[in-house]
């Protein structure tokens, strides 16, 4: 019986990859020693951590003007390494409120002594849809607008022809869905993404900065750890980088640029998400919260209706080699995530299990 994993993250990687990694967890090509044991301070890394950088730049289109850096402690800690490091003239931020990652963003700024402002939340209708940046926003009181690009638990999605237009600095919380679809980087000022979903195994944070911004910043009181400047001035190594985690994310890439780069993956996503919706929305059993173009090509959220039944069928899928279908807890549920490692053959077998379970549970 084959096997999926529809896990929101840490997420499916590339069989490749898998293959290449067990293959160096033995003995690492140039350096003779596991790869989960050479220094962070050797030749080989420093090959390894270059290339990644190299290899984003071209899959990404990354203007020399920005930096790449490579970070620890999850998209949780850029929530506060972002107000810190690039609020410091007004000394506030704006937030479109698209969902729970974006609100923990405007509530990790206030607690490192800056005032962010929900400008236009979608909360009231349980973020069933995007809000809309307000004709009247004011870019110049705020230091920049931060959007959540993808919302991974609600299943919707910023793309690059509706992303917000400010006059402003805006800064993107990529986390879930970089290189599943492009986007224009020079339309942001910043940008970061967990690796766990889309990226690599969990343990190292991307961040790409404009380097001109940064530089107008006047920052005090806050530590070189927590300082993007320090990073760049290391090239990502002011301490011990995750090394493992770097290299996965490193053969990742590589797997990106050999399937034919994000515009080829964006083709692939856009076919297995089309395939998905597509028998979804033809069913009146299975109902999809999020409608039109902001759906997400990553997160398919959709539900029974009763809460009791969907975990039942989550269970029933998890028997049957569909693991980890159950939404998140916060809404619950259903979330097939269809990241770009993800085969179109996972998406038919969700389906052809999905099409069963209505039989049996239809009333």
């Amino acid at each position: 019986m084959s096997s999926y994993n529809f896990s929101a993250g840490p997420g499916v990687l590339p069989s490749s990859v898998i293959k290449q990694i067990r293959e160096d967890l033995e003995k690492e090509e140039n350096s003779h020693y596991s790869i989960l044991e050479i220094s962070h301070r050797s030749s080989q890394f420093d090959g390894i951590i270059h290339h990644a950088e190299e290899r984003l730049r071209q899959l990404m289109d990354i203007p020399d003007d920005y930096a790449v850096l490579f970070i620890q402690g999850g998209g949780a800690l850029q929530f506060e390494m972002l107000p810190l490091n690039l609020a410091n003239q007004k000394n506030k931020i704006a937030v479109l409120d698209s969902g729970n990652f974006a609100n923990k963003a405007a509530k990790a700024a206030q607690e490192v002594g800056k005032e962010a402002t929900i400008v236009a939340s979608s909360k009231p209708d349980h973020y069933r849809s995007l809000p809309k940046l307000p004709a009247d926003f004011a870019a110049a009181d705020y230091d920049y607008l931060h959007i959540t690009t993808n919302n991974t638990i609600e299943g919707s999605t910023y793309h690059q022809e509706n992303l917000p237009k400010t006059p402003g600095h805006l800064v993107a919380d990529m986390s879930s869905n970089i290189l599943a679809e492009p986007y224009d980087v020079s339309d942001f000022s910043a940008i970061f993404a967990g690796a766990q979903k889309n990226l690599g195994p969990a343990g190292v944070t991307l961040a790409i900065v404009k380097k001109d911004w940064l530089a107008e910043q006047k920052i005090e009181g806050v530590g070189p750890m927590m300082r993007y400047q320090s990073y760049i001035d290391k090239d990502s190594m002011y301490n011990t980088p995750p090394v493992f985690s770097i290299y996965a994310l490193s053969l990742v890439l590589d797997w990106v640029f050999e399937q034919g780069g994000v515009k080829q993956l964006y083709l692939n996503n856009q076919k297995k998400a089309k395939r998905l919706y597509d028998y979804l929305d033809q069913s009146d059993f299975y109902q999809v919260p999020v409608c039109g173009q902001q759906r997400s090509l990553t997160n398919v959220v959709f539900t029974t209706g009763d809460n009791d039944l969907d975990r039942k069928i989550s269970w029933q899928a998890d028997q049957e080699g569909l693991h980890n279908l159950a939404g998140h807890r916060s809404v619950g549920g259903f979330r097939a995530s269809l990241y770009n490692a993800q085969p179109m053959t996972a998406v038919e077998a969700l389906i052809t299990f999905l099409q069963k379970a209505e039989r049996e549970h239809k009333s």
